[in-house]
C-alpha cells in the first residue's frame, strides 16, 4: 500500500508515494528506502502501550521514526470487526502522538447494491470527527476503497469513484470547513491497475491510489509514473 513521497521521476513528474510493509519488516524498509521515502505502518493500537500483546503503539511507531498509519483497512473492519469507533479511536490517538493517518473507509457490495455508500462513509467519517473534533484533519489521508472492489479485479468506473471523492469532499467542507474540504487528499484503492489507472487519475477528485497487490509487480512503476503525469497535465499533485 502506498501514499506519500515527493519525488521527481526521470520524467520530471512530481509524485508523493508512501510504502506500508508489515510491521516486521518496517526498520529493513527504511533503511532501503532511504530518507526520502515516507514509511506507513499498517495499523496501531488504540491507547498507549501497555498488555496488549502482539499490537504496535502510536509512541513505538514514532519512536522507529514511522511518518504515517493506515487506520481502518476493510481487512480489518471486516474480519477482525473493528467499529467504526475502534477506527476513529485510533485515528485519533496516532494523530496525538504525530503520526499522520491514511483512513480507509467503503461499503460492502450489499451496501452499495442497497443504495448506501454516502451512508456508510458518512458514518465512518462521522466516528472520526466524534473522535478528532474539527482539528488535525489536514494530517488526514482519506482512502475510498470499496470493499467489493479490494482483491477482487473489480473497480470502481472513474465516474462511480469520482462521484463518491467528490461527495466525501462535500461532506469535509459542510462539516469541517472549507479549507480542510479543499486540501484533504482522497485516493481511492481498489484493483488498481497499470492499464486503469490513468482514467481513474482524470477525475477531478481522485487525488492518487492506494496500491494493493499490483504495488508487489513491475507494472507499479508505471501506476506512480502514468498517474502523475495525468495529474500533471491538470496541473495537480499525485499521491500513490
Amino acid at each position: 500500500m502506498l501514499n506519500g513521497w515527493k519525488m521527481k521521476s526521470n520524467e520530471g513528474v512530481s509524485v508523493e508515494v508512501v510504502v506500508a510493509p508489515s510491521s516486521e519488516h518496517l526498520p529493513l524498509v527504511m533503511s532501503k528506502l532511504g530518507k526520502d521515502v515516507h514509511v506507513a505502518a499498517q495499523d496501531c493500537w488504540v491507547e498507549k502501550g501497555g498488555a496488549f500483546t502482539g499490537e504496535s503503539s502510536a509512541e513505538q511507531l514514532a519512536g522507529l521514526g514511522i511518518s504515517y498509519v493506515v487506520t481502518g483497512n476493510s481487512d480489518r473492519r471486516l474480519i477482525l470487526k473493528e467499529s467504526n469507533e475502534v477506527v476513529a479511536q485510533k485515528c485519533a490517538y496516532a494523530l496525538s502522538k504525530g503520526l499522520k493517518v491514511i483512513l480507509c473507509m467503503g461499503e460492502t457490495l450489499e451496501e452499495r447494491e442497497a443504495g448506501n455508500t454516502m451512508k456508510v462513509c458518512e458514518e465512518q467519517l462521522q466516528a472520526v470527527q466524534a473522535a478528532i473534533g474539527q482539528g488535525d484533519w489536514e494530517n488526514l489521508v482519506i482512502v475510498y476503497e470499496p470493499v467489493w472492489a479490494m482483491g477482487t479485479g473489480k473497480v470502481a468506473t472513474p465516474e462511480e469513484a469520482g462521484k463518491v471523492h467528490l461527495e466525501i469532499r462535500c461532506w469535509l467542507t459542510d462539516q469541517i470547513s472549507n479549507e480542510v474540504g479543499e486540501i484533504t487528499r482522497i485516493i481511492y484503492g481498489g484493483s488498481v491497475t497499470a492499464a486503469n489507472c490513468e482514467e481513474l487519475a482524470r477525475q477531478d477528485h481522485v487525488d492518487g491510489f492506494l496500491v494493493g497487490e499490483a504495488s508487489l509487480k513491475p507494472e507499479f512503476i508505471d501506476i506512480i509514473v502514468n498517474s502523475a503525469m495525468v495529474k500533471e497535465e491538470e496541473g495537480q499533485e499525485c499521491y500513490i
